[in-house]
């Protein structure tokens, strides 16, 4: 933190604004088109993790690898533990709690990891994180302030989100002036009103949030969820068994800017430089109303842009060629079809090219084990749109790949079979147990029939183990199915 201190105080006799904390300064160095400047900023890492390692092979655990690191004199943090002990690890947590303060560097928690790597890849991945490890935060930072009013926005499925405007605070090295109310299911359990005083917290050192009221105003005002889009003052709707509003206007400006977002995003599309102020500068003027119109643009278009020159115009535009050739499932994903993530997208990918999914039925879609009816109707709803049969016409015109893609699932151990899971497991829930199958190639489904290859009773199995029984299906108990799955 001495070295982020200088840092501030160079800027201030220079006559800038200095970093408000550690984060920001760090991410803005990086940042930097200068190295000069970035090499100034005393930046400095400790080694976690590899990407690619030749010779990898010979390091069998985080141990190994990070003593490797050590004596190559790369810098690894100190402040580490090995142990068989579950209770040591947690006295660990708790007794470096009081170390923070003193620490050269900020801290929100520390991770929990298995330490064999060979562990580490039996126990896998899901899309967002590694089963193998687990953050232990501490308490977030905590302030108090008061909700000066609401402010409705509007997200790329047209989804309302309140989000209170608060007396700016300061609060874990930021100045914070609005925090999200998630949904207006959270307003009403935390009974709040605008003019109230909140506790806000800093989850994660990021994501501000109101955690409680701590005072009512005397002259307090409900907050209700908008008659209107705020954004094209269409009408807003709520579905039924859902705490979302949304706006039902595919044309809502706000709508088509997140969806932009969302479909040049790595996740997606993957077009670089096709950020939210050129976005935000296309929209407005009218130049781009949907995704097919980026593949429309010209190196005029984007030079009327500000901070666009030739060399960046250039860019863009090969970014946005380069984008037709990604995967069919890359392009599912950045249709922004509610409830679809990447796993989703890819699932939809290996079972339908566009046109048998712009055709497939609700109940089509639900022969497959991943698919609910939920997921189904919104996949129906969205392409028996007028508007989407006509962007994915222009897409096609275009040339993006709409081609089915082959299984990932294809040549693993259990590709082909079926599972289903009933009764309760000890080891592991069900979904754990479904994912586990999943990746080794099969698939999981909710229901037995004679195609069923395993049906896998935990405790207190339900009517799926009589249906196995009255059709001969292989019933497993759990001790038999972690030996088979291993």
């Amino acid at each position: 933190m001495n070295d982020f201190k200088r840092i501030n105080e160079d800027l201030e006799q220079a006559g800038h604004e200095p970093f408000v904390n550690a984060r920001n300064c760090a991410a803005g160095s990086l940042r930097q088109k200068d190295p000069r400047i970035t090499a100034k900023r005393f930046l400095r890492f400790f080694a976690h993790s590899f990407g690619l390692w030749e010779g990898a092979a010979e390091m069998d655990s985080q141990t190994s690898f990070l003593n490797a690191c050590q004596k190559m004199g790369l810098p690894v943090c100190s402040v580490r533990q090995v142990t068989s002990d579950v209770e040591k690890a947690v006295a660990f947590y708790r007794e470096f709690e009081k170390q923070l303060p003193e620490l050269a560097f900020a801290v929100d928690g520390l991770v929990v990891k298995v330490n064999s790597f060979a562990q580490q890849r039996r126990m896998g991945s899901t899309s967002k994180s590694p089963r193998w490890g687990v953050a232990l935060k501490y308490a977030a930072s905590q302030a108090s302030t008061t909700v000066r009013g609401v402010l409705f926005s509007v997200g790329r499925t047209g989804t309302i989100t309140p989000v209170a405007k608060l007396e700016p605070i300061f609060c874990a090295g930021v100045t914070i002036s609005s925090a999200t109310l998630h949904n207006f299911d959270e307003i009403e359990r935390l009974g709040l009103r605008v003019g109230d005083g909140v506790l806000i917290e800093r989850a994660g050192e990021v994501i501000p949030k109101v955690v409680k009221v701590v005072s009512r105003a005397k002259d307090g005002r409900d907050i209700r969820p908008p008659q209107a889009c705020p954004s094209c003052a269409s009408r807003v709707i709520k579905e039924k068994d859902f705490v979302a509003y949304y706006c039902d206007n595919p044309s809502c400006p706000a709508q088509i800017k997140r969806r932009l977002l969302h479909f040049a995003s790595r996740q997606g599309m993957d077009i670089r430089g096709f950020g939210s102020a050129a976005v935000q500068q296309l929209v407005d003027c009218g130049r781009v109303k949907n995704i097919a119109d980026i593949y429309t643009l010209r190196q005029e278009d984007l030079l009327k842009l500000e901070l666009f020159k030739d060399k960046k115009a250039g860019n863009l535009l090969e970014q946005i060629e380069a984008s037709k050739r990604r995967p069919w499932s890359k392009l599912i994903f950045g249709l922004s079809i509610r409830h679809i993530g990447e796993k989703m997208a890819q699932t939809l990918a290996e079972h339908f090219s566009l046109e048998e999914l712009s055709r497939a039925p609700a109940g089509q879609l639900e022969r497959i084990p991943e698919i609910g009816p939920v997921v189904a109707a919104a996949i129906s709803e969205f392409f028996s749109a007028a508007e989407v049969r006509a962007l994915t016409q222009r897409l096609g015109e275009i040339g993006l790949n709409f081609k089915k893609e082959k299984s990932k699932r294809k040549g693993l151990r259990f590709s082909g079979k079926t599972f289903v899971f009933t009764g309760e497991l000890s080891a592991m829930t069900r979904e754990e147990g479904e994912e586990k199958v999943r990746e080794l190639g099969a698939k999981a489904s909710g229901s037995v029939s004679a195609k069923t290859s395993y049906v896998v009773a935990g405790k207190g199995p339900g009517s799926k183990f009589k249906k196995a029984q009255e059709l001969g299906v292989k019933i497993l108990d759990e001790k038999e199915f972690l030996e088979l799955i291993q």
